[in-house]
């Protein structure tokens, strides 16, 4: 197969890194790439995939270990680095992190502010946003949201049609899902679990 893109001379250097520009060698349509187009940056061809549609646009930064795979895109100001994997229909955008050994996949969306790191999961249709934080073993899966000033990170489980937000913090091996929201300065942790259509707020502790 052809290759998809190549590495032009436009460089730019983040700490110890060089980084390139890339270029499309073909259309993708999905993203309205014409060939001769000018993407995002990426230490070298180990980061984006010549196969599938995935892309890596605007400002965004892919580098070390990090792999962009399937039909996946990085776009904006976000970065990708360590040796995160982004894959599938998942986007990463804004001012967003993935880093360590995160991974983003699925339909899943990470942008706004958010960082995902460690060997956190984001996956299916979930969301991450804002100055949201996950990491740790931590998933996040289904249709949930982790948004606000939200921390999911130890072991903890966020799924379904869930969210967390404001500056609630969900860690440990603490599950939250079905349409359960817990918001405000609440703490979820130690094994507890939070389900159906359950709301903890406030200052509240389940653990």
């Amino acid at each position: 197969m052809n290759n998809k893109y190549e590495l032009t001379d436009e460089t730019k250097n983040v700490g110890i890194i060089v980084l390139h520009r890339i270029r499309a060698l073909r259309d993708i349509p999905s993203f309205g790439i014409k060939a001769g187009d000018l993407g995002g940056w990426i230490e070298s061809d180990r980061n984006l995939s010549q196969n599938g549609d995935a892309w890596v646009s605007g400002n965004a930064e892919v580098s070390g270990n990090a792999w962009v795979s399937g039909d996946a895109r990085v776009y904006g100001n976000a970065r990708v680095y360590g040796d995160a994997e982004v894959y599938g229909n998942a986007e990463v955008s804004g001012d967003a992190r993935v880093s360590g050994n995160a991974w983003v996949y699925g339909n899943a969306r990470v942008y706004g502010d958010a960082e995902v790191y460690g060997n956190a999961r984001v996956y299916v249709n979930a969301e991450v946003y804002g100055n949201a934080e996950v990491s740790g073993n931590a998933w996040v899966s289904g249709n949930a949201e982790v948004y606000g000033n939200a921390e999911v990170s130890v072991n903890a489980w966020v799924s379904g049609n869930a969210e967390v937000y404001g500056n609630a913090r969900v860690y440990g091996n603490a599950r939250v899902y079905g349409d359960a929201r817990v918001y405000g300065n609440a703490r979820v942790y130690g094994d507890a679990e939070v389900y159906g259509n359950a709301e903890v707020s406030g200052d509240a502790r389940v653990s």
